[in-house]
């Protein structure tokens, strides 16, 4: 069958393959742990913060490569003590640009060096490795790698959602929040660290380079779509599994197009659309507050 059959056409024989399957469930924790970090990565401008900590995912996984011990544990050991090392040297456990780029460059130059000791000694056998890192393995893993990731990312959403509350608080007014007893510092360090362990997640989806999308693009289109911050959670957890879902149908369906391309594209067409419906929304109501001023008179001749 072609591809005119659409996306949809696909969904019952995607979820018929054991491989899909594994993909489907991992993805779902992984969009699910992503959205909802990410809603608080954009509410509180740490954007940047999330995209050094994907190279540091990129960083510490070649550097397990080239060790010989398993990618995960270079992958979630350098993102959370990264993580929380750039919370311990920025402000109110908040990552200053200083600091991020510091780190950014300095894990650029280790990942390079990681990348040509890893290429120079792998073999045939596992010389992919450093591929999946950068780009993702989905449609790769395992039953039981699947199930640890939807695990972790339950775990993941979990730790977000405990400390919602009072993260936003923080995250809306500093000042207060710590005048009312909320420790800021230490709350915006453990978010970090759950951006971290978010990022290294999300690299054994769509890899290390198109992680930020995951994280950032879900998360800015809720921001667009409402100013309720609980329900902006929920809808940026909403679509982040909805562009993991779409995408690896539309890989399924397509399959000359990677699977970490199509959810990133997804999720980046969702933000486009989210976008384009805020600016709708504010040029009605700029119109409007325009014609509330103007005298009637002028009104109805402009207006009809």
């Amino acid at each position: 069958m072609t591809g005119a059959l659409g996306v949809l056409g696909w969904i019952p024989p995607v979820v018929g393959h054991p491989f899909m399957r594994n993909a489907f469930l991992a993805g779902t924790g992984i969009a699910a742990c992503c959205g909802a970090v990410g809603y608080f990565v954009v509410l509180r401008s740490q954007v940047f913060t999330g995209d050094a900590l994907s190279h540091v995912a990129f960083t510490g996984a070649l550097a397990a490569l080239a060790a010989g011990a398993d990618l995960r544990l270079g992958l979630f050991g350098a993102t959370i003590a990264v993580a929380v090392g750039m919370g311990l040297l920025g402000r109110s456990g908040r990552a200053d640009d200083v600091v991020i780029g510091s780190v950014f460059a300095w894990m650029l130059g280790l990942g390079v060096l990681f990348l040509s000791i890893y290429t120079s000694n792998s073999s045939g056998a596992n010389g992919t490795a450093g591929v999946s890192v950068l780009f993702g393995s989905i449609l790769g893993l395992s039953a039981g790698a699947a199930r640890v990731a939807a695990l972790l990312g339950a775990m993941i959403l979990g730790g977000a959602l405990l400390i919602a509350r009072p993260l936003l608080f923080a995250s809306l007014d500093e000042a207060v929040a710590a005048a009312r007893g909320v420790p800021v510092r230490a709350l915006g360090i453990g978010f970090l660290a759950l951006v971290g362990l978010a990022a290294a997640e999300t690299t054994q989806a769509v890899g290390a380079l198109l992680l930020l999308g995951l994280l950032a693009a879900p998360a800015a289109a809720a921001h667009h779509l409402t100013t309720r911050p609980f329900r902006g959670l929920a809808l940026s957890t909403a679509l982040a599994i909805g562009a993991v879902w779409v995408g690896l149908a539309a890989s399924y369906a397509f399959p000359s197009v990677p699977p970490s391309f199509a959810i990133i594209a997804t999720a980046v067409v969702t933000f486009a659309g989210a976008s384009a419906l805020h600016g709708l929304a504010r040029r009605g109501l700029a119109v409007g507050r325009r014609k509330d001023r103007l005298p009637a008179g002028v009104s109805e001749e402009i207006h009809g």
